[in-house]
């Protein structure tokens, strides 16, 4: 059963119009960006009521601080008051910089995602996680604040290229690795081609707020959706100042899932068969990751940043099994070295 501010929608005009005939704002901005403004945004504009546009270039290289004085710029030039609402179109980045933005404006003003992405319909618009990159570490800047409401609608799918299709499906494979051992079957049993979207979305929203509704704050079980993302986060963070290997998030999650799964052997025995499981699968939709022996290090060093980290030591959610996840492991340096290595070899 889903909360009542997420709607999978079979009509997302119908959906939308009856959300703002409802409501009583007095002004709304869109959010979004070249790609949402020519693809999506004729798909809802005429179920809002009048809006402002502001328009941001795409990619996660914006999601900065300087991007954010752009849109407070513009609601406060728009006169955006705290009875003002946010629709964030768009992926990932729109919606957790557009909800970081609204979150923070004038102590916060309401907000609304209709996420575009299969990552952001699957993952990045649900649960309440809001912020920015900073100093190139990845969602370095944030704070919790849920929307008022979350508009699904898989049409939006049909509109995406497929390797956004494929970065996003990383976070599908997480939920099933992490919650459930049938449907990960189900899943790893089909090429990404022929999976059945309406479902997957379905499935993978489920899984995420049953966990966030028990721990809406990471305080402890929420950790369970960061396996793969803090070697993941390294990766993708480290090669977000090199534009001619720059990756989407999904591409360095998978990478981060294939290391953590050998870390979870070494640390909580994971078996040997489940990680060739994992990475046969995951290799055949990604492939894998360009990642120079030299480069290890500098990779590593970034996990002494990760958001899960206590007293200096890097804290990881690994796996026992799939579907049965570890948090709070302590992990050495050496040991994220050794799993990137092994990586390399495959």
């Amino acid at each position: 059963m889903l909360p009542e501010e997420i709607t999978i929608s079979q009509n997302i005009f119908t959906d939308i119009q009856a959300f703002f005939n409802s409501s009583d704002y007095d002004k709304v901005a869109v959010l979004l960006d070249e790609n949402t403004r020519e693809h999506c945004l004729p798909l809802v504009q005429q179920s809002m009521q009048p809006t402002t546009i502001i328009e941001i270039k795409s990619g996660e290289e914006q999601k900065t601080l300087d991007t954010c004085t752009n849109i407070w710029s513009h609601l406060t030039d728009h006169q955006f008051e705290r009875k003002s609402l946010m629709v964030n179109l768009g992926g990932g980045v729109i919606g957790d910089m557009g909800g970081f933005c609204a979150a923070t404006y004038k102590r916060g003003i309401h907000f609304i995602n209709i996420p575009t992405t299969l990552l952001a319909q699957v993952d990045a618009s649900i649960g309440g996680k809001l912020g920015i990159d900073f100093l190139g570490f990845k969602n370095h800047i944030g704070v919790f604040r849920l929307p008022q409401k979350v508009f699904i609608d898989t049409q939006f799918l049909n509109t995406l290229p497929e390797r956004e299709l494929r970065s996003g499906f990383a976070e599908v494979i997480k939920h099933c690795l992490i919650a459930d051992a049938d449907y990960w079957k189900k899943v790893s049993s089909r090429e990404l081609a022929t999976q059945p979207w309406p479902e997957i979305v379905e499935h993978s929203v489920q899984v995420k707020n049953k966990v966030v509704e028990s721990d809406p704050f990471e305080n402890g079980y929420r950790k369970i959706l960061n396996y793969g993302h803090t070697v993941g986060h390294a990766i993708e963070s480290y090669y977000l100042n090199y534009r001619e290997k720059k990756l989407l998030h999904g591409e360095a999650i998978a990478a981060g899932m294939i290391c953590e799964a050998y870390l979870s052997a070494w640390n909580c025995g994971l078996t040997e068969t489940v990680i060739q499981d994992i990475q046969e699968y995951i290799l055949g939709i990604f492939g894998k990751v360009d990642i120079h022996p030299e480069e290890i290090a500098k990779i590593t060093a970034l996990c002494m940043q990760d958001k899960k980290n206590e007293k200096g030591s890097i804290n990881l959610s690994l796996l026992e099994d799939i579907g049965h996840p570890v948090i709070n492991l302590v992990v050495g340096q050496d040991e994220i070295i050794k799993s990137i290595q092994r990586y390399l070899e495959l």
